[in-house]
């Protein structure tokens, strides 16, 4: 069993690397970026640090990950940031060093095709975070939504328990970033609905693991950082989220049929389920079209949890991942579900 800990946390002042392991998407949509590192600056008082391949479309794995190694080898950086996410960091995976980032434990931040850092980190015992990249949700239009920027706060500068709580209203509509009107007003919201809880009769406590459910799959494909023991999650507490990229109800059981095929999804006695990405530029759902999407990616879900996994307590609809507000979950870190209250705790 891999040995897993909290690296130190940074303190206002310190410097913060900004990377770009999946897509240098900052060089094409700079407005949400600067508006990101000026939040890093002036809201949390942090000092942003870039890299070569910050900026730059097209940068091969290596040099993604050289700068993974600059960050994380730098003495006076504290924490690493992604500034987005992207579709092929599995790539990147290769050629990094495990021993150079283990001697060298930082926090990171980030979500989507970020879940394959994340898993290599928790394969090297450090505990990551779920959520927060720079051009999201810290470049989100003229202001952070509340929910998000406390929960990065208490992530980034504090250690223990965090009670995360339901969104009053969200948001999982895009505006065009290369449009200046996108940045003029905030996000259109919805009132939120709650979470809704399966089989909540227990207390479950458990270090995390999984992520973007696309991004999960592709690296169950390649069988990448995945545990060759599912002992290895025995008990833990499952994250799956979905991505702009919407896939299909049937293509959410198929990935969960497979993990149950593998012996891994009923290794878990919880699954947090993120509130399902309902809309994107391709697929401008209308609220009704929207509702009946994530009405079926629900039934997918337990469709699986009923064949591989009945007893799992599940709770759909927590905010994090491809939604607004984006909630900060450790990732290998601690997670308490307590069913009877209805309550999720996290230790950040």
């Amino acid at each position: 069993m891999t040995t897993i800990s909290y690296p130190p946390k940074p303190s206002p002042g310190d410097r913060i690397a900004v990377i770009s392991p999946g897509a240098g998407l900052p060089g094409l949509f700079p407005r949400p970026f600067e508006l990101g590192l000026e939040r890093l600056r002036e809201v949390y008082g942090l000092v942003p640090v870039e890299y070569p391949t910050t900026r730059r479309m097209g940068a091969s794995p290596k040099e993604r990950a050289d700068d993974i190694h600059a960050a994380f080898a730098d003495p006076d950086v504290r924490a690493v940031i992604a500034s987005i996410g992207g579709d092929d960091q599995i790539t990147v995976l290769p050629y990094l060093d495990r021993e150079l980032i283990r001697a060298n434990p930082k926090p990171f931040f980030g979500m989507s095709d970020n879940t394959n850092l994340l898993m290599y980190l928790r394969n090297t015992g450090i505990v990551g975070y779920h959520g927060a990249t720079v051009m999201t949700a810290l470049g989100r239009p003229v202001a952070m939504d509340e929910l998000t920027a406390e929960s990065l706060r208490a992530a980034l500068f504090t250690s223990g328990a965090y009670e995360l709580r339901p969104a009053d209203r969200w948001n999982d509509v895009n505006r065009d970033w290369a449009d200046p009107a996108t940045f003029e007003a905030e996000p259109e919201t919805r009132p939120g609905t709650g979470w809704t809880w399966v089989n909540p009769e227990r207390v479950i406590e458990g270090r995390s693991w999984g992520g973007c459910l696309e991004i999960l799959g592709w690296l169950l494909m390649a069988d990448r950082e995945i545990a060759r023991d599912p002992g290895e999650y025995d008990g833990g507490v499952l994250l799956l989220e979905t991505s702009e990229e919407l896939p299909s109800g049937e293509e959410v059981f198929r990935t969960l049929r497979n993990m149950g095929e593998r012996g891994l999804l009923q290794r878990f006695s919880a699954l947090l389920m993120g509130r399902a990405k309902t809309w994107s530029f391709e697929r401008p759902n209308s609220p009704q079209e929207a509702a009946r999407y994530a009405a079926e990616q629900r039934e997918a879900v337990l469709r699986a949890m009923r064949a591989y996994a009945p007893g799992t307590t599940i709770v759909f609809d927590v905010d994090f991942g491809h939604t607004d507000p984006q909630l900060v979950i450790p990732y290998g870190g601690l997670v308490r579900v307590d069913g009877p209250a209805r309550r999720i705790t996290v230790t950040y």
